[in-house]
């Protein structure tokens, strides 16, 4: 993938492994526990959003000091990885479910990481708040919902000429073309759908990057999950 990490990282990421598994004794973090699976389906799967970001940006890899915000991390996917290749990203990990943000926390502490802020409540609440709304450069969420949905609950974060970045399996390309109104009307301009490949892993995986080119209207993000049940159309 052209990403290289630093010996440091390396330590981090064996030790993130050992703590997600422990952890997930207790509570439910993730059904991929085995060793390899979760190197391939969830450490090198949020990284290969990297070398299209770093392209996108103009900069070169590791990112610079951006704001990142991961909505609906869970146990912290793709946000800590990237984080960890990046260590100078300033990282908001955002989860509904408090038993998550408890190990995130831990692991935070655990992993000796600076700059990594935790936040729990959904984006479609964060959404409307003066502390979110249009402060991200880069607004990030993986196998969170269908993409008119999920649109709805990162564009209404990403300041004006930030990036989105949906990571999407196989279904993508045509999410994508039942989500192009809703990417428009939030704001956004798609700028480039993707086909990855994940060493090691054989199912597609695509990255869509999207612009905000434009504030988005006060209306958005709607309560009362409105997006996933009325996405717009």
């Amino acid at each position: 993938m052209q990403i290289a990490l630093t010996p440091t990282a390396i330590e981090a990421f064996e030790r993130y492994y050992q703590e997600l598994v422990a952890w997930n004794e207790r509570i439910n973090l993730t059904s991929i526990v085995d060793y390899e699976e979760v190197q391939t389906k969830h450490f090198l799967d949020s990284l290969v959003s990297l070398p299209l970001l770093a392209e996108e940006l103009g900069a070169s890899l590791p990112l610079p000091s951006l704001r990142l915000l991961d909505v609906g991390t869970g146990a912290g996917f793709p946000g800590v990885p990237l984080k960890l290749a990046s260590p100078a990203l300033q990282l908001t990990l955002m989860d509904g479910t408090q038993k998550k943000i408890a190990f995130l926390e831990h692991l935070v502490k655990v992993l000796g990481l600076d700059g990594v802020t935790l936040v729990h409540g959904r984006a479609e609440e964060l959404g409307r708040t003066p502390q979110h709304r249009e402060q991200y450069d880069i607004v990030a969420a993986r196998a969170v919902a269908p993409l008119n949905t999920l649109a709805e609950y990162l564009l209404p974060l990403v300041r004006k000429g930030g990036l989105a970045v949906f990571y999407k399996g196989p279904s993508a390309p045509q999410e994508f073309m039942e989500a192009r109104r809703a990417i428009k009307v939030l704001g956004g301009e798609a700028v480039r759908l993707a086909p990855v490949e994940v060493p090691f892993l054989s199912e597609r995986r695509f990255i869509l990057l999207v612009k905000k080119i434009a504030a988005t209207p006060s209306l958005y993000p709607r309560g009362q999950g409105l997006a996933r049940k009325r996405p717009i159309a």
